[in-house]
């Protein structure tokens, strides 16, 4: 699979950020704080786009704590927002070993486009390296030792189409209730089917997060909800620290 310095997304920053991030990987890999630290000051490379993503996550996860079931995230890519809810977990309920976080995505990029999607979301786009949900699993697994009941497996990663894994998981997880799902999948069909697949597992107060609703570069994502679950009963809300991110509560 492709080099990651050349897997295609999109982006939208200024002029010279791309040559500034870069600068900041750099000194993420020169830093000469010794190993034992550098967990601990992780903080010191966080820009503030992605600490308010964090931020959100947060956010998100606190909604839903008061709620039964499992978080869910639909299109988890490198699996970073999948791996801050176990890491809130462990923070705000390290007891419950019902809240299981899974992460669904192809790990190989989309499988395919619609008109729906707009000009900019292309075939392919959005991949991982090659083999990367075992690293990603490995993250997860180390995730898990470091909070209480680390004997159970409270996490699982799903690989390939949700519009066939969602439903595959589901059945064969009948128990499932879903208190929290975050979809960041950009295109249409994922989405809608995701969307769909889910409504026998939501309860009132079930919390959705979506990545990419009401932006014109994936237009897909907000056309889905509006056919899933009609923009007209439900006050979708942004996150005030975070322009592209929104969330509803099913009522």
């Amino acid at each position: 699979m492709a080099d990651p310095t050349s897997l295609d997304i999109l982006t939208f920053g200024p002029a010279g950020e791309t040559e500034r991030r870069r600068d900041v990987v750099g000194l993420l890999r020169d830093c000469p704080i010794p190993e034992g630290e550098l967990l601990m000051n992780l903080g010191l490379f966080l820009t503030p786009q992605t600490l308010s993503r964090v931020l959100f996550m947060d956010f998100l996860y606190r909604q839903g704590l008061e709620m039964q079931g499992a978080v869910m995230e639909f299109g988890c890519r490198w699996g970073q927002n999948s791996s801050l809810f176990c890491a809130l977990r462990g923070v705000y309920e390290p007891f419950n070993r019902l809240r299981k976080v899974v992460a669904f995505d192809t790990f190989a990029g989309f499988p395919s486009v619609r008109p729906e999607d707009g000009e900019q979301m292309k075939t392919g786009a959005y991949a991982t390296t090659e083999g990367y949900e075992a690293y990603l699993d490995r993250v997860l697994a180390h995730q898990e030792q470091e909070s209480p009941l680390s004997h159970l497996r409270k996490y699982e990663i799903v690989k390939g189409d949700v519009i066939a894994t969602v439903p595959e998981y589901l059945q064969k997880h009948p128990e499932t209730v879903i208190s929290l799902a975050y979809f960041d999948l950009d295109l249409y069909e994922p989405t809608l089917a995701c969307l769909q697949a889910i409504r026998g597992h939501i309860t009132r107060g079930t919390v959705l997060g979506f990545d990419e609703a009401n932006d014109p570069a994936t237009p897909g994502e907000t056309v889905a909800i509006r056919e899933a679950l009609g923009l007209d009963r439900y006050a979708l809300r942004r996150y005030r620290y975070n322009a592209r991110t929104s969330y509803l509560v099913i009522e």
